[in-house]
């Protein structure tokens, strides 16, 4: 089940990312500020697995451009259809608030999550040398349409 977090998701949500090496590392306060935005829009979303969360998921709308700013699925649900489902649910919420396409950036280095954005239909319009730091990577950037 996807749905919208809620504060008492926050110690799996941290435990989650913290345990994911190539995951952006955002302080607890940032995610909590996240719970309380009103007028900001940004979405964030928890999948939740026999009570559990499994994984999350954060969207962003700046203006009329929606962005995946991070997907990340605890490493015994990883490979079942949690990320795909998160991203289409942050495709959706962007597509609702007004998005006409969305872009994320990952890690070149991230094969899986690379398989997974192009089988949504993302395609590749840029890299960024240097982009992301623990452990220093190039970013591909993608977008796809809504």
């Amino acid at each position: 089940m996807i749905r919208p977090a809620t504060e008492r998701d926050l110690p799996e949500v941290l435990s989650i990312e913290r345990k994911s090496v190539t995951a952006p590392h955002w302080p607890e306060e940032e995610y909590r500020a996240m719970l309380g935005m009103e007028g900001v829009k940004r979405g964030f979303f928890v999948a939740e697995i026999a009570e559990r969360v499994a994984g999350f998921a954060v969207g962003r709308m700046v203006g009329e451009h929606g962005e995946i700013e991070s997907v990340v699925v605890g490493g015994e649900t990883q490979r079942k259809g949690v990320g795909r489902a998160l991203c289409e649910t942050v495709m959706e919420w962007a597509s609702v608030e007004g998005a006409s396409a969305i872009e994320l950036e990952v890690r070149v280095g991230s094969v899986g999550a690379l398989a997974l954005y192009k089988s949504l239909q993302f395609v590749e319009t840029g890299r960024r040398k240097g982009y992301y730091r623990e452990p220093l990577e190039d970013a591909i950037a993608m977008r796809r349409g809504l």
